[in-house]
């Protein structure tokens, strides 16, 4: 198996501090979106369309996976990236003016196509280029990265909504957004297509399955075209991965599960604050906040702990997180105090904490007949798929003829039970790397 080369010195420097930024852009650009949904939804008068709200960016997503390699190695790296830049700030624009929730989501759609494209510029090169030590440091400070934002995000969000409204404040990530993606591209200039060129109609079932579920709902034809998409994310990922092989395999369908429970949670937290905890949008969005505070302490944690020879149990932790998750969801339900709430999504971002940088690299460590740009891949794909399921079956089991509690309680349920897969693959994940697949 061919190994790429190895960044050091200063060029290795320069590449974890552009991956390092590129994830402040993600957090910036995630606290915009969640603390904003539940004026969004009062805006738009939503009760059955939460699940098209929030999963358009990652349908564009999948939409633009297939086609990045092909128009990287049509139009050159410096086309493609002007494109996906134009592309970012088109698709704000079009949802910042949206009048609808279509509208909305065709432009966010528009944002989601234009990140899967500037993918091939991101963070995949971590993976590539940097060795197993440096890249769990740039883990552990892109986690940090969320510390910030965690802390101060949710109010200022707040603020510029109430003083220039939800529209301008939409688009205020953009610019961190393009820069962030320029220096990566000055740290690593891509040479050819980064993520690997997609079979093409495999690829395009995950979206098509989904979008198809949102449009059905959660009725039997609802929940087959979600087994489409399912299909479609399984022959996108190596093989074993959903059968739990030990190794990066079973790392790859933590990460999957992973990110359905938490990232689904997560999508839909501000409104379950509003809605079921009866919280004003400022409460809800330092809510927000601190599981990403309590992520972004835990990881650096984790780190000093390792550094001294000692481990902890990432799906130990993983486990806390799954039941303080279900919790948040029934005493929602049950019309406990906000801060009791607010506690235990806290604890949950502390366990995830715990769990995610030790899994990460051991779902992107090759074993076997598995390459660096193949664990790469898959782990970039795990993540989107589960955050883009959660997304939609959240959103889905929350709509109705209003947003009761009870329906968020059983979508935190659900959310829970994600992470506890999570969980027992992440114990078979540093076990061994098992066959070759």
């Amino acid at each position: 198996m061919a190994q790429t080369e190895r960044l050091t010195g200063r060029r290795a420097r320069a590449l974890g501090a552009s991956i390092v930024l590129l994830e402040l852009a993600a957090s910036v650009s995630t606290f915009v979106a969640q603390t904003l949904l539940p004026v969004i939804v009062s805006s738009f008068r939503v009760t059955s369309g939460v699940g098209v709200l929030v999963s358009g960016a990652t349908v564009g997503l999948f939409v633009a996976l297939p086609s990045a390699a092909h128009l990287l190695g049509l139009l050159g790296s410096r086309s493609t990236l002007l494109l996906g830049m134009l592309a970012t700030l088109v698709g704000g624009v079009v949802s910042a003016t949206a009048d609808g929730v279509w509208s909305f989501a065709v432009g966010r759609f528009i944002a989601g196509f234009a990140g899967g494209l500037l993918g091939v510029f991101g963070v995949s090169a971590a993976v590539k280029h940097l060795d197993d030590d440096t890249r769990k440091v740039v883990i552990a400070l892109s986690s940090a990265m969320w510390l910030l934002p965690g802390l101060v995000g949710p109010v200022i969000i707040v603020g510029l909504e109430h003083l220039i409204g939800w529209r301008w404040t939409l688009l205020t990530p953009i610019p961190i957004v393009l820069g962030a993606r320029a220096l990566i591209v000055r740290a690593v200039p891509p040479s050819g297509p980064v993520p690997g060129r997609r079979p093409v109609v495999r690829t395009l079932l995950v979206p098509v399955g989904v979008v198809g579920f949102l449009l059905a709902g959660t009725n039997v034809v609802g929940w087959a075209l979600l087994l489409v998409a399912a299909f479609g994310f399984v022959a996108l990922v190596p093989a074993g991965t959903v059968t739990m092989r030990r190794g990066a395999p079973a790392g790859l369908l933590s990460l999957t599960t992973f990110a359905v429970g938490y990232f689904g949670a997560g999508t839909l937290i501000t409104l379950l604050f509003t809605g079921a905890y009866g919280a004003p949008l400022a409460e809800a969005g330092i809510g927000l906040g601190v599981a990403s505070v309590g992520w972004a302490v835990a990881s650096l944690v984790l780190t000093r702990v390792e550094r001294t020879g000692r481990s902890l149990s990432a799906a130990a932790a993983l486990l806390v997180s799954a039941g303080c998750i279900a919790g948040v969801g029934l005493l929602g339900a049950l019309g406990a105090p906000f801060l009791l709430g607010a506690v235990l999504w806290a604890v949950a971002g502390v366990g995830v904490g715990l769990f995610y940088p030790t899994v990460y690299v051991r779902a992107t460590t090759p074993s076997g007949s598995l390459s660096e740009e193949q664990v790469a891949t898959a782990a970039i794909t795990a993540e989107a798929f589960g955050g883009l399921v959660g997304g939609a079956v959240g959103g889905v089991l929350v709509s109705g003829s209003n947003l009761t509690p009870a329906r968020f309680a059983g979508a935190y349920g659900l959310f829970a039970a994600a992470l506890a897969v999570a969980a027992l693959a992440a114990a078979r994940s540093g076990t061994g790397a098992g066959p070759a697949p």
